[in-house]
């Protein structure tokens, strides 16, 4: 049964457990997407602000710095050393949701091409970019469970992974300098939540079906996660 959704604010709860009727909703309230924009660029500064509070900066620092020192020569790394500060990391914890900005508007390109097969489809970039937030707020809840990991961790050498808690990195608790880091990282239970989401929306959005649905919806995480995988073999 499809839950009528009437407010923005119904729409930002409902689409993380009956997103049926949340994109059913939207097909006429586009407008709507100003909220879980909102939510989501304040769930993402909270965590990383709280993370350079309460980590020894000191040790943060280094560790970045040993995973990229095989790869730079000494007077690099003294400028690398430079440039990462407290301040500069605080800043960018702000600036964040630039960088979620320009993704939602690569996966609006991509929605925006991948449906073309349909030929009664009417939405256009933007629309796929409003839909881009929604499918994105399983954000919030990975913030959420971050923050109150923080708050509980009484060890100033948090690994950063804490920043993800439902992905393979932090589950499996690798450090920062393993090879698999990057792309377990980025394995978790809020990508495949966002990957449902994605296939429920352009299953309600277009009349492509849901295998169809699907593919388009697994598609850029199986490429990327591919490309990665054969990098860290070569």
């Amino acid at each position: 049964m499809t839950t009528t959704v009437t407010n923005p604010f119904q729409a930002c709860v409902q689409v993380l457990i009956k997103p049926n009727g949340v994109f059913e909703a939207l097909e006429d309230a586009k407008n709507w997407s100003w909220i879980p924009f909102i939510l989501i660029s304040i769930a993402t500064i909270i965590p990383s602000y709280m993370y350079f509070g309460a980590v020894d900066f000191e040790w943060y620092r280094e560790l970045i710095i040993s995973t990229q020192a095989a790869n730079l020569s000494p007077a690099e790394i003294e400028t690398q050393r430079a440039f990462i500060t407290l301040s500069s990391m605080r800043t960018a914890s702000f600036v964040a949701p630039l960088g979620l900005i320009l993704a939602s508007a690569v996966i609006a390109l991509y929605l925006n091409l991948a449906t073309k097969g349909d030929e009664e489809n009417v939405n256009g970039f933007t629309d796929w970019f409003g839909f881009a937030w929604w499918i994105s707020l399983p954000v919030v809840i990975n913030s959420i469970i971050a923050v109150l990991l923080l708050s509980l961790s009484s060890d100033p050498q948090i690994n950063p992974a804490i920043l993800a808690p439902t992905s393979l990195a932090f589950i499996l608790g690798l450090p920062l300098e393993h090879d698999w880091f990057g792309l377990l990282q980025n394995v978790s239970l809020i990508s495949v939540w966002s990957i449902y989401l994605t296939a429920v929306g352009v299953n309600r959005w277009t009349d492509l079906g849901s295998k169809k649905s699907n593919v388009i919806a697994i598609l850029p995480y199986a490429v990327i996660a591919g490309i990665w995988t054969i990098v860290n073999l070569v």
